[in-house]
C-alpha cells in the first residue's frame, strides 16, 4: 500500500486536492466572509436573497451548518488519517465531497425555487457522506476511542435535518430545536477535541521555550467537566427556558473556566498561535454563563446576544485558531503567527464582543451590528489573503 506521501505525490491535479484541509478550509474562509457580506445589507433591509429561509435563519444556518460543516470536514479528513494510520482522501473523491458542500450552499441560497425536501437532501449530503467516510476509517483502523467524534458529527447532521424541517414548516428556525442540537454538537466538539489539542499544543510550546510550567494532566476533573457539559447541553436543547437549565449552564460555565485555567494559557502571551486556542476555548464557559444568565434574568441579557458567544465566539474563534495552525503545520511552515495573523485574531475577537455589546445597548444596536459584521468580514478576508496561497500551492520541497 502506498504511503500518505506517495499517494499525494501520485496526484498530478491541483494542489488544492492533496489533503482534506485544503479545499474545506479555503471554502470555509471564503464562505464566512461572503455570507457576512450578504448578511449585513440583509439585516438593514437593503438586500433580499432567493432563499426560503427567513433572513436570520439563513444567517444562523450558514454559520453553523455551512461554515462549521466545512471546517469540521477539513479537520476530520486531515486528523482521522493520523488517528487511524490510514490514507487520506485525495484527488477527485475529495473534490466530489467538496462539491457536495458547495451544492448545499447553492441549494439553501436558491431554496425559494426548490422543494424543501430536495434542499434538505442536497445540503445534508456532504455531512452524511463525511460521516460514512469517517465511520469506515475508524472501523477499519480499529480506532474505537474516536467513535465519540463520529457521534458528535452525526448529532450535527441531525441538527441540520431538524433545522430544515422547522424552516419548511414555517417555524423560526434561528431559535429552534435544530439550531440548539447543532450548536450543542459544536460546543461538545470544542469541549472534547479542544480539550485534547489546547493543552497538548500548549505543552509543546512551553517545552520549546524552556518554560518549566506545564498544563495539568488530563484526569478525572476533565472527564467530569465533559460529562457535566454534555448533560447540561442536553437539558438546554430540550428544556431551554427552565430555571434548572439556566443554573446548570452557569455551573458548567464555572467548571469549564476552571478546566481552562489548568492549561497554563497565561504563559503563552508571546505566541498568538497558542494563546488564540485558549481564547477560543474561553468562549465556551463565557457563552455558558451568559446563556444561563439570559434564561434566569431575561431582562438583563438577550438570549441572541448571549448565544453569539458560542456561535461567533467559541465556534468562530476556535475554528480560525485551528485552521491557521493546521494550515501552517501541514504546508511545512513554521508554527508561529505573524502580525497579519495576529490582526485576524484581534478583528475576530472584537467582532464577537461588538455583537455582544449590541445586546446591552439597543439604541446603538444597528451600528454595532454593522461594526461586528465588518470586523468579521475583515478577519476572514485576512485569513483568505494570508492562508489562501498556502492552501492552493504545493507544499515546499525540502
Amino acid at each position: 500500500m502506498a504511503s500518505t506521501a506517495e499517494q499525494m505525490r501520485a496526484w498530478t491535479g491541483p494542489a488544492l486536492l492533496t489533503y482534506g484541509f485544503r479545499p474545506f478550509f479555503l471554502f470555509a474562509g471564503l464562505w464566512a466572509g461572503l455570507a457576512m457580506a450578504l448578511w449585513v445589507p440583509m439585516l438593514a433591509g437593503h438586500l433580499e436573497l432567493p432563499t426560503a429561509f427567513d433572513p436570520v435563519s439563513w444567517h444562523a444556518h450558514e454559520l453553523l451548518f455551512g461554515y462549521l460543516g466545512a471546517v469540521v470536514a477539513g479537520f476530520l479528513l486531515t486528523a482521522v488519517p493520523n488517528w487511524t494510520g490510514r490514507l487520506p482522501i485525495v484527488g477527485w473523491p475529495l473534490a466530489g465531497l467538496a462539491g457536495l458542500w458547495l451544492a448545499g450552499r447553492l441549494a439553501v441560497f436558491f431554496s425559494a425555487a426548490l422543494p424543501p425536501l430536495a434542499v434538505a437532501l442536497i445540503d445534508l449530503s456532504c455531512l452524511i457522506v463525511l460521516a460514512v467516510v469517517i465511520a469506515r476509517e475508524i472501523v477499519a483502523g480499529r480506532n474505537w476511542r474516536n467513535l465519540i467524534v463520529l457521534a458528535m458529527l452525526l448529532v450535527l447532521t441531525i441538527g441540520n435535518a431538524v433545522f430544515h424541517w422547522e424552516a419548511a414548516n414555517g417555524a423560526y428556525a434561528a431559535q429552534g430545536l435544530g439550531l440548539r442540537i447543532g450548536l450543542a454538537a459544536g460546543i461538545m466538539m470544542i469541549t472534547v477535541i479542544g480539550g485534547r489539542i489546547v493543552p497538548s499544543f500548549t505543552r509543546n510550546w512551553l517545552v520549546r521555550e524552556g518554560d518549566p510550567a506545564r498544563p495539568s494532566a488530563v484526569g478525572p476533573f476533565d472527564k467530569a467537566a465533559i460529562l457535566l457539559t454534555l448533560f447540561v447541553l442536553c437539558a438546554w436543547v430540550f428544556m431551554p427556558e427552565r430555571a434548572l437549565t439556566g443554573g446548570g449552564l452557569i455551573l458548567a460555565g464555572l467548571v469549564q473556566a476552571v478546566r481552562l485555567g489548568r492549561w497554563a494559557g497565561w504563559r503563552t502571551g508571546t505566541e498568538p498561535l497558542v494563546w488564540i486556542l485558549h481564547v477560543g476555548y474561553g468562549f465556551v464557559p463565557l457563552g455558558s454563563l451568559a446563556i444561563g444568565v439570559s434564561i434566569l434574568l431575561p431582562d438583563l441579557l438577550q438570549l441572541a446576544a448571549a448565544q453569539h458567544l458560542w456561535m461567533a465566539g467559541a465556534i468562530g474563534v476556535m475554528t480560525v485558531a485551528v485552521m491557521t495552525r493546521a494550515t501552517l503545520g501541514h504546508t511545512g511552515r513554521a508554527l508561529t503567527a505573524g502580525k497579519g495573523t495576529g490582526a485576524v485574531y484581534l478583528a475576530l475577537i472584537l467582532s464577537v464582543f461588538g455583537r455582544m455589546l449590541a445586546g446591552f445597548l439597543p439604541d446603538m444596536a444597528s451600528g454595532l451590528y454593522s461594526l461586528a459584521g465588518g470586523l468579521w468580514l475583515l478577519a476572514f478576508l485576512g485569513f483568505v489573503v494570508l492562508y489562501g496561497p498556502l492552501l492552493l500551492l504545493p507544499k515546499p520541497v525540502r
